[in-house]
C-alpha cells in the first residue's frame, strides 16, 4: 500500500481510492507493476474525461493488466450469454461455498481478452505457499464453470478447456512435486518443469516404472474427478443459487464481491461440510 501511494503521488486520486484494498488484489506485484497500474488508471481516468482517478478506474487497470481489455462491442448471442453466466456462476458459487476458499472479488460476463466471462477470487494476503487443502479447493473452483453447464444444459462447451488445463495443472503439481498423494506418498516424480503425465512423451527419461506411471496418471485422474465431483454435488444442492446468480448476470452483466455475496446468501445456499473432499466419488 504504501509503494502504491508514492506512485500515486504524480496523478490526482479522488477520496474512494483505497490503497490497503489495491494492494490485497494486486499479489505478487513488483514496484514496476504497481507504477504500470498507477499509469493505466490514469489513462483509462482521462479516457472518461474525469479530473481525478477514482477506485473504479484501479479496478479497471488490474482487469485490464490481468485479462486483457474489455471488448463490450464484441455480439453474444443470447444462448452463449445464458451458458456465459451460468459457467460464471458455476465458478463463483463453488468458490463462495468452499470452506476457505478464497472470497469471490468479482464475476462478469463482459468478454475480456479471450475470455467470455470471468470470475475473480481475492487472496487476503500475499502467498509463498499453498495449503493442500487450498490447492485442492482451486481444483473445485475451476471445474465449478464445467460442472454448472452440465448440470443445466446437460452438455459440456468448449469455454471449459482452460479451467480443465488449469485445473490439470495443478493436480500434476500436487502429485508429481509436492507429494501430496495418498497412495503415493511424499515423493517427487517429476524430472523438471517439461514433465507431462496424462499423455506424457514416450522418449522422456523416467526413473520409475511403467507401472508407477500408470499409478501417478490415475491419481491426477483420481483427484479431478473427485474435485468435479464435488464441485457438481454442491451446484446441484444449491441449483436455486445457481439460477439466481446465473440470471442476475444476464441481466447486468456483472457482480462485484459485495453484490454476489448478498446475492448468494439471501438465497439461503446449504455450505458443504468440512471433508467435503474426503467423502467425494471418483
Amino acid at each position: 500500500a504504501q509503494i502504491l501511494s508514492i506512485h500515486s503521488r504524480k496523478i490526482p486520486t479522488a477520496g474512494d481510492v483505497d490503497y490497503e484494498r489495491i494492494a490485497k488484489v494486486t499479489p505478487g506485484f513488483s514496484g514496476a507493476d504497481l507504477e504500470n497500474l498507477c499509469n493505466e488508471a490514469a489513462l483509462l481516468a482521462a479516457r472518461r474525461d474525469k479530473d481525478r482517478v477514482d477506485m473504479s478506474d484501479f479496478e479497471e487497470a488490474r482487469s485490464k493488466i490481468f485479462m486483457g481489455p474489455e471488448r463490450r462491442s464484441m455480439f453474444m448471442p443470447e444462448p452463449v450469454k445464458e451458458k456465459t453466466a451460468y459457467h460464471e456462476a458455476g465458478h463463483a458459487i463453488v468458490a463462495h461455498l468452499l470452506p476457505g476458499h478464497d472470497p469471490v472479488h468479482k464475476v462478469t460476463i463482459v468478454p475480456r481478452g479471450r475470455a467470455l466471462g470471468v470470475t475473480w477470487t481475492m487472496p487476503s494476503e500475499d502467498r509463498l505457499s499453498q495449503t493442500r487443502e487450498e490447492l485442492i479447493n482451486n481444483i473445485a473452483m475451476a471445474m465449478g464453470g464445467r460442472a454448472a453447464e452440465e448440470l443445466v444444459f446437460n452438455a459440456i462447451t468448449g469455454g471449459a478447456r482452460s479451467d480443465i488445463q488449469q485445473a490439470t495443472n495443478i493436480a500434476r503439481h500436487m502429485v508429481c512435486d509436492l507429494g501430496m498423494s495418498d497412495d503415493l506418498g511424499p515423493v517427487a516424480w517429476s524430472q523438471g518443469d517439461n514433465e507431462v503425465f496424462l499423455g506424457r512423451q514416450m522418449n522422456q527419461i523416467k526413473n520409475y516404472s511403467e507401472h508407477t506411471a500408470r499409478r501417478i496418471d490415475e491419481e491426477i485422474r483420481s483427484i479431478l474427478t473427485r474435485a468435479y465431483n464435488a464441485a457438481k454435488g454442491i451446484l446441484e444442492t444449491n441449483i436455486h443459487v445457481l439460477h439466481k446468480v446465473a440470471q442476475t448476470l444476464i441481466e447486468q452483466e456483472s457482480l462485484d464481491a459485495d453484490e454476489f455475496a448478498r446475492l448468494v446468501e439471501e438465497s439461503e445456499p446449504v455450505h458443504p461440510e468440512s471433508g467435503w473432499f474426503a467423502a467425494a466419488t471418483v
